[in-house]
């Protein structure tokens, strides 16, 4: 791929936008914006909090937008409410800019739950589809675990990994529609394939680094610890 016509920025909720929002502040998201420079198309992933100010950097990198990527339903991730607070996210995004939400088959149903888009907004994936963006190909990885339909998103050797996988630890397992096995298995299956020098970029800024090497997160990042699935549900099991 052509570096040059590559775009893609890493953007920190109440500090890079939306910054007098102290729950960004709080929550510490990731949003990701993707796109092929040579196009002008850009993707958002995980738009919350102040998606004006998303459209707004975009315009300022002469991008415009064509799509929503969600890892998962999460309110912090797609807007809703959480903790008695409104978050901004998709249903105010298509408000100002009607594009298609791309979301796992699994997730379908829960992310309108939570956003109250409706089945016209989305576009409904399985594991290995691509979403064009201009020349720039993002394939989309089913990882099942802290939600039914979490997606990670491989592109030019990074891989933005919503909560799935973080630096340090992984996605909890004890909300509704999590599942401690599927989690075991995307991790130590689903995401084996991705090498080593790919740059996994998490969600949430849980750590001092804002990402890391596959390689680097695999020997230091404690969730690869267990051998096997029985040591894993041992210690992840109960959560």
């Amino acid at each position: 791929m052509d570096n040059d016509r590559f775009y893609f920025k890493q953007l920190l909720a109440g500090q890079d936008f939306a910054v007098s929002d102290q729950l960004a502040k709080q929550m510490v998201n990731f949003v990701y914006l993707i796109g092929d420079r040579s196009t002008g198309e850009a993707v958002v992933v995980d738009p919350a909090y102040g998606v004006s100010d998303l459209i707004d950097i975009l315009a300022e990198d002469d991008m415009k937008l064509t799509g929503v990527l969600a890892t998962h339903y999460h309110p912090d991730h797609v807007g809703g409410s959480m903790m008695g607070h409104d978050i901004e996210g998709v249903n105010e995004l298509l408000e100002l800019q009607g594009v298609k939400v791309h979301v796992q088959r699994e997730e379908a149903e829960w992310v309108k739950r939570v956003t109250h888009v409706s089945d016209s907004d989305l576009a409904l994936h399985d594991s290995g589809d691509i979403v064009q963006v201009g020349k720039i190909g993002i394939e989309l990885i089913h990882t099942p675990g802290h939600t039914p339909g979490s997606q990670c998103f491989l592109v030019n050797g990074n891989l933005i990994a919503g909560d799935t996988l973080f630096l340090d630890g992984c996605g909890r397992t004890d909300l509704p529609g999590s599942d401690a096995a599927e989690m075991y298995r995307s991790l130590h299956d689903r995401l084996a394939k991705v090498p080593g020098d790919t740059v996994l970029f998490p969600g949430h800024r849980y750590s001092v680094d804002s990402s890391a090497s596959m390689e680097t997160t695999r020997a230091t990042n404690f969730v690869f610890r267990p051998k096997n699935e029985q040591q894993w549900m041992t210690m992840f099991g109960a959560n």
